[in-house]
């Protein structure tokens, strides 16, 4: 599959931005894994696809280490004002279901792909974390940040806007290819 085609493809699962991903340029930042554990979004030790259990940063370095490209692929929300939660909401669930489907269509030509997401997994209500296994972990899928990776920076390097003006919010995911 070319660049384009990755492009393409993201078009058409109706992502709003996309581009391609700068994979040489990614770093797994321990700094980015310690806002993790400040626990804001309340899944820290409570989901298979946070941290501590979704694997060390030097196993995702590894991982990505394998891969030559990738593509980068965000939805944006246009609030009508701060605190409008109903937007970012929207938003958040917007993107999870378009980047399950671009996974999914990317995995027939890359089984072996490595998907990063936007913040901690939503499959299932509640998260079998710690208790029992993954019920999904075929569709389950660790955050960048969970990664390590600072997702503003990465945008940065990728050539791809992080912000797209006041009122907005945008969720943004990736998927490293072959």
């Amino acid at each position: 599959m070319t660049d384009e085609q990755l492009l393409a493809l993201a078009a058409d699962c109706g992502f709003d931005h996309a581009g391609m991903l700068n994979v040489p340029a990614l770093r797994f930042e321990p700094a980015v894994r310690e806002m993790c554990a400040a626990d804001r979004c309340r899944s820290y030790g409570k989901c298979w696809t946070c941290p501590p259990y979704c694997g060390a940063l030097e196993d995702f370095a590894a991982k990505a280490a394998r891969y030559h490209r990738g593509i980068i692929v965000q939805s944006t929300g246009q609030m009508e004002d701060d605190y409008d939660f109903e937007t970012m909401m929207d938003t958040e669930t917007l993107q999870h279901q378009r980047f399950r489907d671009l996974t999914a269509k990317v995995r027939e030509a890359y089984p072996d792909c490595m998907p990063l997401s936007a913040g901690a997994c939503r499959i299932c209500k509640t998260c079998a974390c710690p208790d029992e296994p993954c019920r999904f972990p075929e569709l389950a899928v660790p955050s960048m940040e969970a990664s390590g990776l600072n997702v503003s920076a990465t945008c940065a390097d990728s050539g791809v806007l992080y912000y797209y003006g006041p009122r907005t919010i945008t969720f943004t995911c990736c998927i490293l290819t072959d």
